[in-house]
């Protein structure tokens, strides 16, 4: 478990970028957090560490619940807000992303936590205030636990 707290979108999506940046395809991020914590700014961020050059232009997918951005790797992003588990299941084909050629990373992932991998980044995301952010990170699994080590 480590905790990093950024005080600016700024700085939200250059830690996006260091964590996007030490992951590898079929890796899978978890955020959780309440609404407007920062879990999009996160992805806009991963999203630039994956070398998407209008990384700025991602946005939530919450009405399509999954969205894909070609950069170095493709990034699969996901919003579950509106879907139960089983909603999810069945509605989206989800290993052939979990276990694809990129990473995916999603958004209310506690929503859908049974069909998580086993291994995964899982990351809390809690405002502090108007402009601070606090970000957990949870690993599931010895791989995990490196890169958080190394972010």
């Amino acid at each position: 478990m480590k905790e990093i707290i950024t005080t600016s979108p700024e700085e939200t999506i250059a830690l996006g970028e260091r964590v996007a940046k030490a992951l590898k395809k079929g890796d899978v991020v978890a955020l959780n957090g309440d609404l407007g914590a920062g879990k999009t700014v996160f992805a806009k961020g991963m999203a630039r560490g994956l070398g998407l050059m209008d990384y700025a232009h991602v946005n939530s997918p919450t009405f399509v619940i999954m969205k894909e951005y070609h950069g170095d790797l493709p990034l699969y992003h996901f919003d579950v807000y509106r879907l139960e588990e089983r909603d999810f299941e069945d509605t989206v084909d989800y290993n052939d992303y979990f276990y694809g050629d990129g990473i995916s990373v999603i958004e209310w992932a506690e929503k859908i936590a049974e069909v998580l991998p086993e291994d995964h980044l899982e990351i809390k995301i809690t405002g502090k205030s108007i402009s601070e952010r606090s970000f957990l990170f949870l690993p599931h699994g010895a791989y995990y636990e490196k890169i958080v080590m190394e972010i």
